[in-house]
């Protein structure tokens, strides 16, 4: 669960505080300021001027990259996500923070996507998540952004996915409401099923759950007396 800043500030140690608020001060600055965006430019990676280069990584980005070293591992998918917030981050800076970032760097944009005002443009990383085999991104991936953006075809296999890995599926963000009446994924979920126990492997425990999920809700509306 991420962290307000309320609640960061009550539990990080005097030097952590100092640091997070300059670290969101220059967020901001960044946000109210025309400035460059260079995370997506990895020759400016290191926060420097280059000779006939006109990028330079603004110093929240830097401080993105810090937040575990600085506030503890512990609070730095919430640091990094109000930095994400507070600079407003736009889909060139997202971008260019995943694709340069750690996998703990990496989860930390895929938790903050629907905080930002992106629209779908930054599903290519929760579908690039969702390639991959690590748990943590996996399950980061299946957040509200993926529940409001993710089209059902996508939005399918992400819960397959998570069965298939061992994501928890209680990591996937509208559940009940997305697999209601949803007769495909119940035809994949039961195909699944099927391969498993064929191959004397056994079903997730999430599996029948989902499953029981998309049974279309019949219930017929009551009328007033």
């Amino acid at each position: 669960m991420l962290l307000t800043r309320e609640e960061l500030d009550a539990r990080l140690g005097g030097a952590a505080r100092a640091w997070l608020g300059e670290a969101l001060a220059e967020a901001e600055h960044s946000a109210t300021h025309d400035g460059t965006r260079s995370a997506t430019h990895p020759a400016a990676h290191d926060g420097t001027h280059r000779p006939g280069h006109p990028y330079a990584v603004p110093p929240w980005e830097l401080r993105y990259a810090e937040a575990g070293r600085r506030c503890g591992p512990e609070h730095a998918d919430s640091v990094r996500a109000l930095l994400l917030v507070e600079a407003r981050a736009a889909l060139p800076a997202v971008t260019g923070l995943y694709e340069q970032g750690t996998a703990a760097e990496r989860r930390a944009v895929l938790l903050t996507l629907h905080r930002l005002d992106l629209g779908p443009t930054a599903l290519p990383l929760v579908e690039d998540a969702l390639r991959t085999n690590d748990t943590r991104l996996i399950a980061a991936a299946v957040g509200p952004y993926a529940a409001t953006h993710l089209d059902p075809h996508n939005w399918r296999h992400a819960v397959l996915k998570c069965l298939f890995t061992g994501v928890p599926v209680d990591a996937v963000d509208g559940l009940a409401r997305r697999s209601r009446g949803d007769a495909e994924l119940a035809r994949m979920l039961g195909d699944f099923a099927a391969e498993r126990e064929a191959a004397g492997r056994g079903v997730p425990d999430g599996l029948t759950r989902v499953l029981d999920l998309t049974v279309p809700d019949t219930a017929a509306p009551t009328e007033e007396s």
